[in-house]
């Protein structure tokens, strides 16, 4: 690596970590760490990140640079965390300078506040707090070249590879453990294990965690149906949260004692939620399939923005219960006993979830998921081959909504209310984003990427107002470093090694398939 990309990288990293400081992500990071550790400040986190990104650029910037010698590795990783140093302690030292003269920076950027700024300051006079700042990225920048350089001459990382292998080998050599793998049903022992953890964890957790539990088995089982749109098909559906509203209203509107009391049991009411959503699917569909390209990203992008309008219009509350929603609506019920309780759903959910990936795998096996997966790749040599494209991807599209519309079921008899803030663009980007992540076309991956993307933000409540900023930049991070997502698909994982495989031989050489 020249001097120049050192250099670039470095600024890159600068840029980031300025906004990381206007946006508040350092101030959050302090207080998360302070929380964990208890510490009696929040400085100490909000410099770690700061440090970690500059070791991070000083670390990559000795790979590339293929120093052989301590000098140049500590010299190759301080350029980047120098130059990330003098970005941002010229940032805070023009801060220092306007808080020091009484000006108050919160009325354009909230997060300044002079306590915040004082987490990096130090409480040093701004030149003085700028030089810290340059001095710390820049050994930061050199002990992460430094880290580098040791473990691969000391090699480090064989030896934990090694040792880690070695205890793998020691557990599995002891004999009781030894004796069980070789049963010929020891893999059916275990999944039977799992499952029996699993029917026991909502008895052992409190309300509040089976609430959660069961909000990441809705988006477990909206990411299934997706799958089948987008990982399967190939189809970009980016209105899928418009379906989860269809289903949630038609159960409200059948169940719920207003605005039309019919009570209807919620059993009954959820097949028709399924069924209307997909019918809703095939009628959206019927004039967008025939097209090539993202229309059908278009038109269900426009048709799920539509939904919410008219959900939240006032000429719909006779229908829809307008911008109040549908309150009371019914649940399951079975031989009289009301089974509207937490720790019911989440196993309902479970059972749902498990059904689905039944479904799905029946599918992805079948002459169905075949056409699908060829739709995918080539629609004119599928075509040629005697598919029927407009069919097949309508069932693709039916059987997609027709699992959304299921979770929207779900989802407004849990909540006991259904409204159209429930169903915004953001509930569609969610579920998209988590079928990215995990893996498109993989059922174990749409569980990742559930975990990821809806358990996470629960457990770290002070992360939820940078959901957005932190969607945006795991995508990134996804499509740069995992493109084929957390737990692809060996299908796909095949079809990214082979493309990957022919980039790196060029044109006119052959790739066999795995």
């Amino acid at each position: 690596m020249t001097v120049r990309s050192s250099l670039r990288a470095g600024l890159s990293v600068g840029l980031i970590a300025i906004l990381m400081v206007l946006i508040g992500i350092t101030q959050l990071s302090g207080q998360l760490v302070r929380g964990w550790f208890g510490l009696p400040s929040a400085t100490p986190g909000a410099w770690l990140i700061l440090l970690l990104m500059a070791g991070w650029a000083g670390s990559r910037a000795y790979k590339q640079a293929k120093a052989t010698s301590w000098g140049a590795a500590l010299a190759a990783g301080a350029v980047p965390g120098a130059a990330a140093g003098l970005l941002l302690g010229a940032l805070m030292w023009g801060i220092g300078s306007l808080l020091a003269n009484g000006t108050d920076l919160r009325q354009w950027l909230a997060q300044l506040s002079p306590a915040n700024v004082e987490l990096l300051t130090l409480g040093l006079p701004p030149l003085a707090s700028a030089l810290v700042i340059l001095a710390a990225l820049t050994a930061a920048g050199a002990a992460g070249a430094a880290l580098s350089f040791a473990s691969e001459r000391g090699q480090w990382g064989a030896a934990w590879a090694a040792r880690r292998q070695g205890l793998g080998a020691k557990v599995t050599s002891v004999p009781a453990i030894e004796k069980f793998l070789a049963r010929p049903n020891a893999r059916q022992i275990v999944l039977i294990a799992g499952l029996a953890l699993l029917l026991l964890l909502p008895l052992g957790v409190g309300q509040y965690w089976n609430y959660i539990i069961g909000t990441i088995g809705i988006y477990v089982i909206l990411g299934l149906g997706l799958n089948i749109i987008v990982g399967m098909a190939g189809l970009l559906n980016l209105g899928y949260g418009a379906f989860f509203a269809i289903g949630a209203y038609t159960v409200a509107i059948l169940t719920a004692p207003e605005p039309h009391n019919i009570g209807m049991s919620y059993w009954l009411a959820l097949p028709i939620a399924v069924v209307v959503a997909a019918i809703a699917g095939i009628l959206l569909g019927i004039p967008v399939l025939r097209m090539r390209g993202d229309y059908l990203a278009i038109v269900t992008l426009g048709f799920a923005e539509i939904i919410r309008i008219l959900l939240r219009s006032d000429v719909m509350t006779g229908f829809t219960g307008g911008p109040r929603g549908i309150r009371s609506v019914g649940g399951p019920e079975l031989l009289g006993i009301d089974l509207n309780n937490e720790t019911f759903f989440t196993y309902f959910i479970l059972v749902g979830i498990v059904l689905a990936a039944f479904v799905i795998y029946r599918l992805q096996n079948s002459r169905v998921g075949r056409a699908w997966m060829a739709i995918r790749e080539d629609e004119d040599v599928a075509e040629a081959m005697g598919v029927n494209i407009l069919t097949y991807k309508l069932l693709a599209l039916a059987i997609g909504v027709g699992f959304a519309g299921f979770g929207g079921a779900i989802f407004a008899s849990r909540n006991r209310f259904t409204g159209p803030e429930d169903f915004t663009l953001q509930v569609s980007i969610n579920v998209l984003c988590l079928v990215i992540i995990g893996g498109m076309g993989s059922i174990p991956g749409v569980l990742m990427g559930a975990l990821v993307l809806k358990g996470l933000p629960e457990i770290l409540r002070q992360l939820d107002d940078y959901r957005m900023l932190a969607f945006g930049a795991l995508l990134v991070v996804m499509m740069i470093v995992r493109p084929e997502g957390l737990w692809p698909s060996a299908r796909q994982k095949n079809e990214l090694r082979v493309a990957e495989e022919e980039l790196t031989a060029g044109p006119g050489t052959e790739v066999v398939e795995a």
